[in-house]
């Protein structure tokens, strides 16, 4: 009690209330609870709102890289291929970098762009071709339909009208030419049953009513393709009622056969005998067709 001799008086709050003997002193003995405590100084915060760095994307790298690459080969006519199976990969390997977590989406964007601006470029680029290939097409129709006929010298056309129809045929031996070959024809046999089937023995005799007749023709590359041409050359009879009459129309040997299975190079030729079985009545009534390539106008020869 204060003021009681030989006491000594101690201060109010070296105890706590309901705590006899402990003093104030005595509570904060291990720190680290108070370090845990809101507001305590030096506790670490969770930053908010920062913003996370994200990665490169490699995938998106790599899917720009090939969409790329298949753009330039897509405006190439001769590597469209090429371009036309980059440009899907690197489409597909973008848009699967877009879904990757934590990486940049930059560059996966960029591949998709580039992917779909180089596919429209292609099919430009295929259209263009097509369309170059189908005019120089039809300039060559055009251009290898013109015929033009040398007759040999002295000789005339007989019939009238315009020289080179069935009414008015260009005499025998003329030469017919278009832009790539020259088709002379050089003489007709109009009796050849006889040679044809002493020719072969399986050759058959000529349909009843019917008669063979052999064409000897001569066929002149005149074109300039480095690696050689067949000759679509075609030589038909037509009748004077009008029907024709083609070689592939009986399956007889002819003797001398004319080859038009071998390439000839430029300045080459080939000659034979062309067999054709025709109305033995009016044999030397009708006209030659002749076609000099497979759309070469057709023009028409005497067979006397």
């Amino acid at each position: 009690m204060p003021g009681q001799p030989g006491q000594q008086s101690q201060p109010y709050y070296q105890s706590a209330p309901g705590q006899p003997g402990q003093s104030y002193s005595q509570w904060p003995q291990d720190q680290q609870y108070y370090q845990g405590q809101p507001g305590y100084p030096g506790q670490q915060y969770p930053q908010y709102g920062q913003p996370q760095t994200k990665e490169k994307n490699t995938v998106g790298l790599i899917g720009l890289i090939i969409a790329v690459i298949g753009f330039i080969f897509a405006c190439i006519p001769g590597a469209l291929i090429l371009g036309w199976i980059l440009l899907p990969i690197g489409f597909i390997v973008s848009l699967v970098s877009l879904f990757l977590k934590g990486k940049k989406p930059g560059l996966g964007i960029a591949g998709l762009i580039v992917s779909v601006v180089g596919t429209v470029v292609g099919f430009s680029v295929f259209f263009l071709v097509v369309d170059d290939v189908v005019d120089d097409a039809l300039d060559e129709i055009g251009s290898g339909g013109d015929v033009s006929v040398a007759v040999p010298e002295g000789a005339e056309t007989d019939g009238d009208g315009d020289a080179g129809t069935r009414e008015n045929p260009y005499p025998l031996g003329s030469t017919v030419t278009d832009k790539d070959w020259s088709v002379t024809i050089n003489s007709v046999d109009l009796d050849a049953a006889a040679a044809i089937n002493g020719e072969n023995s399986y050759n058959d005799p000529a349909p009843e009513g019917m008669t063979y007749i052999l064409v000897n023709v001569t066929i002149n590359y005149i074109g300039d393709s480095d690696g050689g041409e067949m000759p679509w050359t075609t030589v038909d009879y037509v009748t004077p009622d009008g029907n024709t009459i083609s070689s592939t129309d009986n399956f007889v040997m002819a003797p001398d056969s004319l080859d038009t299975i071998s390439e000839l190079y430029k300045g080459g030729s080939t000659s034979g005998n062309i067999a054709l079985a025709v109305p033995q009545e009016t044999v030397g009534d009708g006209v030659l067709a002749v076609s000099p390539g497979m759309l070469s106008d057709k023009t028409f020869v005497s067979v006397r």
